[in-house]
């Protein structure tokens, strides 16, 4: 069967093609690249395309406030509470809320969506099975109240703060269970058609997806969020940093993103342009196998890296305003993150530490990806280790390789990057800080890294209700692996942007799905 494509979309694929081509007047325009995407079901996407739309076609229960994340705000519940034994939230539901498809929302949406999760269990599952869920007993823990109420309940040594948190991610997303079921096929719950179809109450849904080419969302307005300003968004795949560039400047893009410093320099005193520089929950940092040899586990090397880390020339020199100087393992703007420096690039006292602990001739290999900016951190650390007599052997290869012998512990140092997947200190803590030795993958699983003292900590603060209680444990936390760890956190990333200086509205934040099209003019 031919595919038509709505007219909207046709017209806004051929002014890709034509130069000064201005945007619709009703129409946000984004260029970026979509390959990552392949699915638009919040149970299964993950990517940042994917997670970037989530937020404007879905809503969950609660979510943060897009002018400070950390504060949870109501959103398809309007109140909760917690159970006398801190196992159970009760959530009483918007009594006017619809989904796109004029569908009421209503108790068995809520246990339909995040029971759903659960039981296909792809990628982003693991977010709600930390719960003590799985496919056997997770309609166990959903329960019906009443018509307007639902009961969520864990057996998990986890606070109700936490489990909030959880519900605030993307993966938690209330999906239109009528809707979606219609659509199944083969006990899927909906998930391929919901690939490229929507299901949800946020302030767009969406109208056509070609995977790969361009995702068109038109606005929802009888949204609970309320009616968007534009009628519509047109995200389209530009692959090329340059060419989203060039077409931003151009007007034929109203948003421009994931730019380079090379595109934002160029873009700076053009007429109808403004750039921004957002940061981002992404840490770079080296990590050090300590089972691949003795000097790598020697924690005197550890601590000599913290000296041989050109923070601030990579930061401001190398990658100009790409990244900013960041040591410890909470991105700023999470909750009890620390923003102390206490390293700088020092050869001196690294080579002093070295010989004191009787370390001579040390070198390592570093394994990367390929792709910038990696590859161009690695190669300046390489130049940056030598002035302190380490020799750094720089391994670059594709980001999956890389990936699995990292997890295999088939390396012995790696340069990469750490994003985080929920809005919640526990979702690095639990990273850095954490080796069960039960097999999960965490970063210091992958580093051979043991770590039962930090463990007992990690699972603390997740069972703390106590909000200070909870951000004095993640920062003694981070002062303790900060001190002493396999890892040197060097930067946190900051996601370069540029728009058409007529744009008002647009909100981004600190994770990638905190992104905000519904109060977007022109």
């Amino acid at each position: 069967m031919k595919t038509i494509i709505p007219s909207l979309l046709a017209v806004a694929l051929t002014a890709t093609f034509n130069a000064h081509a201005a945007t619709p007047k009703d129409t946000l325009v984004i260029a970026q690249s979509t390959d990552d995407a392949d699915s638009f079901d919040p149970a299964k996407g993950f990517e940042l395309t994917s997670v970037q739309a989530f937020t404007n076609i879905y809503q969950r229960l609660v979510q943060s406030d897009p002018q400070n994340p950390t504060d949870l705000q109501p959103t398809l519940a309007t109140s909760w509470q917690a159970g006398s034994d801190n196992r159970s939230l009760t959530f009483e539901l918007r009594k006017d809320a619809k989904f796109a498809s004029g569908n009421p929302l209503r108790p068995e949406d809520v246990i339909f969506s995040l029971g759903r999760v659960v039981k296909l269990n792809l990628d982003p599952s693991f977010i709600l099975t930390q719960l003590g869920w799985d496919a056997k007993n997770v309609d166990t823990f959903l329960k019906k109240v009443d018509d307007n109420h639902v009961q969520i309940s864990w057996t998990a040594d986890v606070s109700p703060t936490y489990v909030l948190s959880l519900l605030s991610a993307p993966v938690s997303s209330i999906v239109d269970e009528k809707t979606v079921m219609a659509n199944a096929k083969n006990n899927d719950f909906g998930n391929q058609w919901l690939a490229t179809h929507s299901a949800g109450s946020g302030p767009y849904q969406i109208r056509k997806v070609v995977m790969h080419e361009v995702v068109l969302l038109s606005a929802n307005p009888t949204s609970p969020a309320g009616a968007p300003k534009l009628k519509n968004i047109l995200i389209k795949n530009v692959p090329e940093p340059a060419a989203r560039r060039l077409l931003l400047e151009q007007g034929d893009a109203d948003i421009a993103r994931n730019l380079g410093a090379d595109q934002i320099a160029s873009l700076q005193g053009k007429a109808g342009v403004k750039t921004e520089a957002i940061p981002m929950a992404s840490l770079y940092y080296i990590q050090f196998n300590t089972g691949a040899n003795d000097t790598l586990k020697n924690p005197a090397l550890w601590e000599a890296a913290r000296y041989l880390f050109d923070y601030q020339g990579i930061a401001n020199e190398l990658l100009k305003g790409q990244f900013d100087v960041h040591q410890t393992f909470l991105p700023k703007g999470f909750l009890g993150a620390l923003n102390d420096t206490p390293y700088r690039f020092d050869p001196e006292k690294a080579k002093a530490i070295l010989q004191k602990a009787g370390l001579t001739n040390v070198s390592f290999k570093l394994s990367t990806s390929n792709q910038p900016p990696y590859l161009d951190i690695a190669q300046a650390l390489q130049g940056s280790f030598a002035k302190g007599g380490v020799k750094v052997e720089v391994v670059p290869g594709l980001s999956s390789e890389v990936s699995t012998n990292v997890k295999a512990h088939k390396y012995q140092a790696t340069l990469n990057a750490w994003g985080a997947d929920y809005f919640d200190p526990n979702t690095n803590a639990a990273s850095f800080a954490y080796n069960p030795e039960d097999g999960s993958k965490t970063i210091a699983y992958r580093s051979d890294w043991h770590t039962p003292a930090l463990n007992k900590q990690v699972l603390a603060a997740t069972a703390e209700s106590d909000p200070a209680k909870r951000v004095a444990l993640y920062q003694q936390m981070q002062r303790d692996v900060l001190k002493n760890s396999p890892y040197v956190i060097g930067m946190q990333a900051k996601n370069l942007i540029a728009l058409r200086d007529n744009l008002q509205g647009y909100v981004q934040g600190i994770n990638p799905d905190m992104v905000y099209y519904a109060q977007v003019t022109k």
